[in-house]
């Protein structure tokens, strides 16, 4: 057999294939061609918003007690008898003596400070989702009628 015979076979094998996809039966001649489909599962992905987050900060209001120590002058005035000591200074009309006296005040200001950051991100987590449906598939059932013999090449 030659390459144009088996070109030529091969074109006859097409135009029985094409008769008979047009539903016509064709007689049998050497070989019968019989096309086996089934289905399979197109899976496609899509992104759904399914929630937010949000972030923010909220002013509350704290009291704080702090013991703050400070001082302050006291004037100890102390009287003592003296057994009568003669003097030379002779009594004058007034004498007077200034004490400074001083004491701490507190004086309270606020200031702020960052004590702290909070920072969000996002992340892909990846987990698996199983599918379930039924998929139709065409096998080829070979029913023997008298003595036929068949011979199954897979």
């Amino acid at each position: 057999m030659g390459f144009f015979d088996l070109f030529a076979e091969e074109e006859e094998n097409k135009k029985q294939r094409e008769v008979r996809k047009e539903g016509q039966d064709t007689e049998f001649a050497n070989e019968a061609h019989l096309d086996l489909r089934e289905e399979e599962l197109d899976i496609h992905k899509h992104r759904v918003e399914t929630g937010d987050v949000e972030l923010h900060k909220q002013i509350v209001e704290e009291e704080k007690e702090v013991n703050v120590p400070v001082s302050h002058d006291q004037v100890i005035i102390e009287q003592r008898a003296v057994d009568h000591e003669p003097t030379e200074e002779p009594i004058s009309a007034e004498e007077t003596m200034h004490i400074p006296v001083t004491a701490e005040r507190v004086d309270v200001e606020k200031h702020t400070v960052v004590t702290g950051e909070v920072t969000a991100h996002k992340r892909s987590v990846e987990e698996t989702e199983q599918v379930h449906d039924v998929l139709h598939k065409e096998v080829a059932e070979v029913e023997k009628h008298g003595d036929a013999e068949v011979i199954n090449e897979d």
